[in-house]
């Protein structure tokens, strides 16, 4: 066998294994002098791919419309197996409660999708001026429906947090989530250049949103009084507040939740319980011990839809607050982390947009939303997973609720907008406008 001239050798390299008809190839007469230049080919391909690979996530994520798409994607996807969560979990249910008819419950999560769907689309085609506009009205219109649920609401499941309105029954609490977003990005933006001196950035923000925490807490509905808190953290923090601030913040929040915690022995078994539900599980530590029994019997890729056995009445709220615990017994592990992994989809999106924006409306809003969908879908998480006491939180999107889905498919639509119009967007939208307007003219 000859042998290659070592002038002629290139950098010695390790040769891979080749398969034994293209081995012979490169042994035989006359072909010897190409294996060095093979293998180092072969070597920098090897090399190179993880690098194009990376190359090509980035070159998608740098496109124009990443942000729109994400957004749409996750949403679309969330709501979806929402719908098909929303049917298992409340099917036993709804069977029991409505003569036999295991698809009630699901057909009113429909009627709420198909009312929010549009309702979305509209918000996400308003202009910035027509939804800054509507900050005051609905700021004021959600602290009176508080102040009637605070005193004349509905009390279920010890909190007095629904509002009935003739044939309607609502969560104000939920619709004041978005509205308080809007008000105090609005009051932010147009103090933009001020927000350098304290008293700007703390009147009327703080104030107005302390007062809509005050009468959330006046109805016992501790969980969304946290997601409020979270938000007021948040908003703050986007506009560069002083660290005194939160340290003042907390400090107040912590002496009001143990004063709500001493005063209900309820709450306090319920604080007391979920760092071992299974020590107390006939009582304190029922619905979570059994949410842990659901997860972990789903495994890794769970036992199929429709196969969840704590839905037969073991487990409390299975279609509402618990509906995690039934995804996971029927999806596994594999389906909550999906699900995770799409609300943090939705956030990096969002911050993409309130990083690249010019408005500063649009970047308060933006960081305002994702703290209150994430936050919540961290305390809902928390809770299943018995990291945190129950309080009575829903999962965004998954959870059974007119009162919470049409909010939050309203700030989702909210966000599409603002990603659709950035100009890079804007102008990769006009021009397939514009080829598409061409394609049909070429038609005719």
């Amino acid at each position: 066998m000859t042998t290659a001239n070592p002038e002629r050798t290139p950098r010695r390299l390790p040769v891979p294994r080749l398969p034994r008809p293209l081995s012979g190839l490169v042994r035989a007469p006359g072909l010897s002098r190409l294996r060095p230049a093979l293998a180092h080919a072969v070597a920098s391909d090897v090399r190179q791919q993880p690098r194009s690979w990376f190359a090509t996530v980035r070159a998608a994520l740098d496109r124009p419309l990443t942000s729109y798409y994400l957004l749409l994607g996750a949403a679309a996807l969330l709501l979806t197996i929402g719908l098909l969560m929303v049917l298992s979990a409340s099917s036993v249910y709804s069977y029991e409660l409505n003569d036999g008819d295991s698809y009630a419950v699901v057909r009113r999560q429909l009627s709420w999708v198909l009312l929010a769907l549009p309702t979305a689309w509209v918000a996400s085609r308003l202009p910035y001026k027509a939804v800054r506009r509507l900050a005051y009205p609905g700021f004021s219109v959600s602290l009176v429906l508080l102040l009637l649920t605070a005193f004349n609401g509905k009390e279920i499941n010890g909190n007095q947090n629904w509002l009935v309105l003739g044939p309607l029954q609502l969560q104000p609490s939920e619709i004041a989530k978005l509205a308080l977003v809007i008000w105090a990005a609005h009051i932010f933006a147009r103090k933009e250049r001020r927000l350098g001196r304290t008293n700007e950035i703390i009147v009327p923000v703080v104030p107005g949103m302390v007062l809509a925490i005050g009468l959330v807490l006046f109805g016992r509905d501790l969980g969304t009084a946290l997601v409020l808190v979270a938000l007021l953290f948040g908003m703050l923090w986007v506009v560069g507040a002083p660290m005194r601030f939160f340290a003042i913040i907390a400090a107040f929040a912590g002496v009001v939740l143990l004063l709500l915690v001493v005063g209900d022995q309820e709450r306090l078994g319920r604080m007391t319980s979920f760092v071992n539900p299974f020590a107390d599980l006939n009582d304190a530590g029922y619905q979570q011990g059994h949410g842990l029994f659901a997860l972990t019997s789903g495994g890794i890729l769970g036992e199929g839809i429709g196969a969840s056995q704590q839905k037969w009445g073991a487990l409390p709220e299975a279609h509402t607050d618990f509906i995690f615990a039934v995804l996971g017994e029927e999806l596994g592990l594999a389906g909550t982390l999906l699900v995770v992994l799409l609300f943090l989809t939705i956030a990096y999106a969002a911050l993409r947009v309130a990083r690249t924006t010019e408005d500063p409306f649009v970047r308060y809003a933006s960081f305002g939303i994702v703290v209150w969908l994430v936050g919540q879908m961290v305390i809902n998480v928390g809770m299943v997973l018995s990291l945190l006491p129950v309080i009575g939180i829903p999962l965004p999107l998954i959870s059974y609720g007119g009162s919470s889905l049409v909010p939050t498919l309203v700030a989702l639509g909210l966000l599409v907008g603002f990603a659709r119009r950035e100009p890079e967007a804007a102008r990769a939208l006009a021009q397939r406008r514009r080829v598409r307007s061409a394609g049909l003219s070429a038609r005719r």
